[in-house]
């Protein structure tokens, strides 16, 4: 499966912002699939899951209660709705899948990932 995630952007801090990862192939919905994200300097980070079915979802601490994950099957389609954004989420986020089962938090668990789009939060 190939991925192409949009939506990045520059937005102040308190801005929302919602990033989308389309997925080629028929198969998408036998796919888990997460958001990580990287920042300058840092190691590449998880930030959110959902399962193939939409009816699991699992974040990161950092992002909780701000972030929401969700797909649409039917477009190939999964997305993270981003509000109260803060300069510590600036990053390069990537959308990621597995078809591994269930929810995964590992890098090393997603076999396929799409090239990134960058977030910027300005203060």
């Amino acid at each position: 499966v190939q991925l192409q995630a949009s939506g990045g952007g520059l937005v102040q801090a308190g801005d929302s912002l919602r990033l989308s990862c389309v997925a080629s192939g028929r198969t998408f919905s036998s796919y888990a699939m997460g958001w990580f994200r990287q920042a300058p300097g840092k190691e590449r980070e998880f930030v959110a899951v959902i399962d193939w079915s939409g009816r699991s979802t699992y974040y990161a601490d950092s992002v909780k209660g701000r972030f929401t994950i969700s797909r649409d099957n039917a477009k190939n389609t999964v997305y993270l709705q981003m509000n109260s954004l803060n300069p510590e989420d600036t990053a390069v986020y990537y959308c990621a899948a597995h078809n591994s089962g269930g929810i995964k938090i590992l890098r090393t668990d997603y076999h396929y990932w799409g090239q990134g789009t960058l977030v910027t939060v300005s203060s």
